[in-house]
């Protein structure tokens, strides 16, 4: 099989864009090219990756799951890509960290910026993903260190601690009234709900509340990320769960309210894993060192 560069960035652009012609555009390409590669690379895979609509495409179910190993690819060339910039230049190499979005805001973004102001000689790149997909990148070898949840891990790697957090009750004071005190978790569980979706944290957190009480989580409203969750909880559609400091930085309108959670079963810990073999041993145990000295809970 043969599959180039333009061919992988293309097919992760149309599944973004979810048309053809915008992911042409995007990456400078005629739109015919565009779908010819798209064609012969079906062609090749023995199956349909995209399913043409009146206006756009729409992923197809094997198509989604065919995604994934696109995208590894994609991690990979940029790994490559990195890696021999960084040795052409002399530099200390580069290290491809993995991390769920709440961490990289809370805490990697930070910490990041601190290990490049000690190491500029080493190029540090994040690859954002939930907690599940991270533990397989690692597993694959594609990042180098990777930071996910504690109860969804299933690696049979080392475990360090990395960061706790806990998840705070957010809701719309239109559409939901809460006391004060910490809300229960029956409270929460009757109300509608709106969750991250399959491998995140929040949805683990949510999981387990149920299984306490015998219940089982319906999914009612399921996103991709924290500013969906969000906009579904202003419009009263459910309330919602995230960090404190996720919920701070949308910088919250006052018809937003934001209350703590009785109980500790939505509180979180993080821990790092690492992987030798493709970054540069020295640049790799400085960079995992420095990560775990910064650590604090939150």
């Amino acid at each position: 099989m043969k599959i180039d560069t333009l061919t992988v960035h293309l097919v992760l652009a149309i599944a973004e864009e979810g048309s053809i012609s915008r992911a042409a555009d995007k990456l400078n390409l005629a739109v015919a090219a565009a779908s010819k590669r798209v064609t012969d690379l079906e062609t090749q895979l023995g199956t349909k990756l995209f399913k043409r609509l009146p206006h756009g495409v729409k992923v197809t179910e094997s198509g989604d799951k065919l995604l994934a190993h696109i995208k590894q690819i994609d991690n990979l060339i940029d790994r490559l890509e990195g890696d021999a910039q960084a040795l052409s230049q002399g530099s200390g190499g580069s290290i491809m960290i993995g991390a769920p979005k709440s961490v990289v805001i809370q805490s990697l973004a930070k910490d990041i910026f601190r290990i490049q102001e000690k190491y500029p000689q080493i190029t540090l790149k994040i690859q954002e993903e939930n907690s599940q997909v991270i533990q397989q990148l690692l597993r694959d070898k594609v990042i180098d260190i990777g930071i996910y949840e504690k109860t969804s891990g299933f690696l049979d790697l080392e475990k360090f601690d990395y960061q706790h957090d806990r998840l705070v009750l957010v809701y719309s004071r239109q559409h939901f009234q809460f006391s004060a005190e910490p809300v229960s978790i029956d409270e929460i569980l009757n109300a509608p709900l709106v969750s991250l979706g399959k491998g995140s944290a929040v949805l683990f957190a949510v999981q387990r509340a149920h299984k306490s009480r015998g219940r089982v989580f319906r999914n009612n409203f399921t996103v991709s990320g924290f500013d969906t969750m969000l906009a579904l909880v202003r419009n009263g559609l459910g309330i919602g769960l995230m960090p404190p400091d996720i919920f701070n930085s949308f910088h919250p309108e006052a018809a937003l309210g934001s209350a703590e959670i009785e109980g500790d079963w939505h509180h979180r810990s993080y821990v790092l894993s690492f992987v030798e073999g493709q970054a540069q041993e020295k640049t790799l145990h400085a960079v995992v060192q420095e990560l775990l000295e910064m650590k604090k809970p939150i």
